[in-house]
């Protein structure tokens, strides 16, 4: 077998390990088409330059890529270098902790060594990118970078946390995903006490511990982490409220809704009222537009919210005669 052929399984190998935290033997020979023995002759090579694999024998042992005490080369795709790069230039925006500085100078460190043709994507997208300089509290990348691990790995943990009334709790979860909304990192995950999908705002998340214990995954019911997190911090941002009591069985407003029927509740066998919110009338207004085709329903709030939504309905009636 030429050197070439080895070299690139031996990247291969390291390309997996790199996507994923342990590996079974059996799986990564499949993986690469090769033998037991070929696998672990490759996992030394990568050890001797300087990656720290794990290896555990029997029925659930394995292969793991653990941190080492200096960085050896990591293996990119083009595709994820352009992406790393644009990555560091918003995250220095981001309120991330020294974000400006950290991210900055490690973005200088990959363009240096990306190829001109790569370079020349990064600074084309860069180019049009614009992001915000949020006045938020800052996040450091290492609590980001842990709780993106756990979250890739299917980790449990345990951290400390400050709700924004003050409370204070211990709380253990089953990571799901790490967004992004409202200026805010928010970590989606699974409750264990509560038995229940939360949201937790990163920069209130304290004395941060992985457990090692892995779980199976849960199905989220919004499908998607970004809208759970949407409808969670729509509940909380709303400074005008109302109530919707639409003909619709409790069952099928949350089948249709999926997270946003947070708080709905049943209004005997057929009827289901639904708390709704926003920062202005028109804010709240836009939750009515939801409300599926065909379904009567009532709005109960103070005078001002429903003469302003009765008036906003009149202009649109008006609006749309010819």
């Amino acid at each position: 077998m030429s050197e070439s052929t080895t070299t690139s399984r031996v990247l291969s190998l390291l390309n997996l390990l790199q996507t994923h935290r342990h590996w079974s033997g059996t799986e990564l020979a499949q993986r690469l088409g090769i033998t037991g023995r070929t696998l672990r002759r490759d996992v030394e090579r990568l050890r001797e330059l300087g990656y720290r694999i794990e290896s555990a024998p029997g029925t659930h042992g394995g292969y793991r890529l653990e941190a080492g005490a200096s960085i050896p080369p990591l293996l990119l795709t083009d595709d994820e270098a352009v992406t790393m790069a644009i990555g560091l230039r918003v995250a220095a925006t981001q309120g991330l902790a020294d974000g400006a500085l950290t991210t900055l100078t490690a973005l200088a460190k990959l363009e240096q060594v990306l190829p001109a043709a790569l370079r020349s994507r990064v600074n084309a997208l860069a180019g049009h990118v614009q992001p915000v300089h949020p006045d938020v509290p800052a996040v450091t990348p290492e609590v980001l970078g842990k709780l993106a691990l756990a979250c890739r790995d299917r980790e449990r943990i345990r951290f400390h946390y400050v709700a924004a009334n003050g409370a204070e709790t211990d709380r253990v979860v089953e990571p799901h995903s790490l967004v992004a909304a409202q200026r805010y990192w928010f970590l989606v995950a699974w409750d264990l006490h509560r038995e229940a999908w939360r949201t937790f705002r990163v920069d209130r998340l304290e004395k941060f511990f992985a457990t090692r214990v892995q779980f199976e995954p849960r199905e989220l019911p919004a499908g998607d982490a970004a809208e759970f997190v949407a409808a969670a911090v729509s509940s909380l941002l709303g400074t005008v409220t109302a109530e919707v009591v639409m003909d619709l069985p409790i069952e099928r407003m949350r089948e249709y809704f999926g997270p946003w029927a947070k708080g709905a509740r049943s209004v005997g066998a057929f009827k289901t009222a639904w708390p709704i919110g926003g920062r202005s009338p028109h804010e709240l207004m836009s939750s009515l537009a939801w409300i599926p085709e065909g379904v009567q329903y009532e709005v109960r709030g103070d005078a001002a919210t429903t003469a302003f939504l009765r008036e906003a309905a009149e202009r649109m009636l008006n609006a749309t005669r010819n």
